[in-house]
């Protein structure tokens, strides 16, 4: 009778745990936002939402209020879409607010890497002595031999102005990886004297298939986060893993020329605080696609929202233009490529707007910090909720601030002068009469802020600035629509397009 009795208990408990794991019991205490679990256990609304995050976020906004509670694959996520309330969460502590949980855990699920308690200050370091200030200079400088090494040699070789036709997207993408790969993990040492030609054209192979690798690695890159690969694509995606460790390995960059300070430093540091070599590895390929995975996408968008408004192409080149005349440089038949420098960089307002204003349109992160204690959190309106202990709290910028019409006029038209007044100054938003401080939040915000912003704002800026300088640019179809988004990568950053887009390219003069 006691061993049955003993057996019926552990039977009810692990039923009453299976059941708490599920959700069954969890309910909406009085100060808490409305809590919606959906119709599938555990599950709760996980497929919706992976399906497409905006629209599922929009329904649940219409229905609950600008602060709600769903279930998503085990986890309570609490979404809040008020921006006034985006200081107090984005600066709270980490004590009650962390956003290193979640990260630790994207981190490991997608490249590998465990993140140890050096990480963070090791990067913060890193990043703050090289990518700003006089160290952003001088990788910028870097960056701008790449380009000249991948997208204006054909110039110097004489080449006639003959169009020529790409996948505006691709070659994008493809150009600003491989310059900024480049400038960071640096290049092919020359092979005795009077062989630099052979290593530039080596560069100019490896960062190309290192790019048609880098690109099957991002393709599955929205289902390896969500652990929702198939076993196909699960066994592809860690072949290259483990290409990306070896290619990027401390033992293979540190035989290359010029590599920057921002890499070299952080193998050094990680070394330096124990961290093993095959970790380091992954740590590489980590950097790689946090400071590669972006910059493309975001420039493809730019440049197809500049060909798809004649006016606003216009106005960026006649400023581009200007500020190289300025410096005494001239595009001009057979003169050489221009060069172009961090200062330059500082004094385009206008190529600025637009790219903050491309990034609004289609830069879609989500913000995702644990909650660590009950926290109180107060609305604009003045409504009062706590944030539950074990939950997670997330702010979806893209639809709270960069399309929300109270804010931005027509927020789904492209305006590359909607963040610059006449002046060149940079223009205040509101909303119901008050200023806001978040108005586009592309690069996260708090302690979650994207280190690498500056750097990735120059090496856009650069690859524009001298697409338009060097350059006629159109469409090879100037009535084709603006493709759709794919709505698998909301949530990790800039969109990409569902389809592609052709254009035609030849040099100015």
């Amino acid at each position: 009778m006691v061993l049955w009795v003993a057996l019926l208990c552990t039977l009810v408990s692990s039923l009453l745990g299976g059941l708490y794991v599920l959700g069954v019991f969890r309910r909406q205490r009085p100060s808490e936002p409305p809590l919606d679990k959906g119709t599938i256990p555990w599950l709760g609304y996980l497929l919706e939402f992976r399906k497409d995050s905006s629209e599922f976020l929009k329904r649940m906004q219409s229905k609950h209020g600008d602060v709600f509670t769903v279930l998503i694959g085990g986890y309570y996520f609490t979404f809040v879409m008020d921006p006034f309330c985006f200081g107090t969460i984005v600066k709270e502590s980490r004590s009650k607010l962390d956003f290193r949980t979640s990260a630790t855990q994207l981190v490991v699920q997608v490249f590998g890497y465990k993140p140890t308690e050096a990480t963070h200050s090791v990067v913060h370091a890193a990043s703050t002595k090289h990518l700003m200030g006089d160290g952003l200079t001088a990788l910028t400088q870097a960056t701008m031999e790449s380009f000249r090494k991948l997208l204006l040699c054909s110039l110097s070789s004489g080449e006639k102005r003959v169009w020529q036709e790409e996948n505006l997207f691709h070659y994008c993408y493809n150009i600003i990886f491989r310059a900024g790969y480049l400038a960071l993990y640096g290049s092919e040492p020359p092979r005795g004297a009077g062989n630099k030609e052979e290593a530039e054209e080596q560069d100019r192979l490896h960062s190309n298939q290192l790019f048609q690798e880098f690109r099957k690695y991002d393709r599955l890159f929205p289902h390896l986060a969500f652990a929702l690969l198939p076993p196909k694509d699960k066994r592809e995606a860690e072949r290259l893993k483990r290409h990306f460790w070896n290619v990027l390995s401390a033992k293979k960059v540190c035989q290359k020329d010029n590599i920057s300070g921002w890499i070299s430093d952080q193998e050094q540091l990680l070394a330096e605080n124990g961290v093993p070599e095959y970790m380091r590895d992954r740590f590489m390929f980590m950097l790689l696609w946090a400071s590669q995975g972006n910059t493309g996408p975001s420039a493809f968008w730019l440049l197809l929202y500049l060909l798809k408004h004649p006016e606003a192409l216009k106005a960026v080149r006649d400023e581009v233009d200007k500020v190289l005349r300025e410096s005494g440089q001239e595009v001009k038949a057979g003169s050489p490529p221009v060069t172009v420098t961090r200062d330059m960089l500082n004094q385009t307002p206008l190529l600025d707007s637009a790219l903050e204003e491309t990034l609004r349109l289609v830069a879609a992160p989500m913000l995702v910090r644990a909650v660590l204690e009950d926290t109180s959190l107060r609305t604009s309106s003045g409504t009062e909720f706590t944030l539950r202990r074990g939950d997670r709290v997330a702010l979806f910028p893209h639809i709270s601030v960069q399309m929300n019409p109270e804010i931005h006029q027509e927020p789904h038209k492209f305006k590359y002068d909607r963040f610059v007044n006449p002046d060149g100054t940079r223009k205040d938003f509101y909303r119901n009469g008050k200023k806001l401080k978040f108005v586009s939040m592309p690069w996260g915000a708090g302690v979650s802020t994207c280190p690498g912003r500056f750097f990735a704002t120059a090496e856009m800026k650069l690859f524009v600035f001298l697409m338009l300088s060097h350059f006629d640019l159109e469409l090879v179809n100037e009535e084709e629509e603006t493709p759709a988004i794919d709505s698998s990568r909301w949530g990790f950053g800039t969109m990409q397009p569902v389809r592609d887009i052709r254009f035609r390219y030849r040099p100015r003069f």
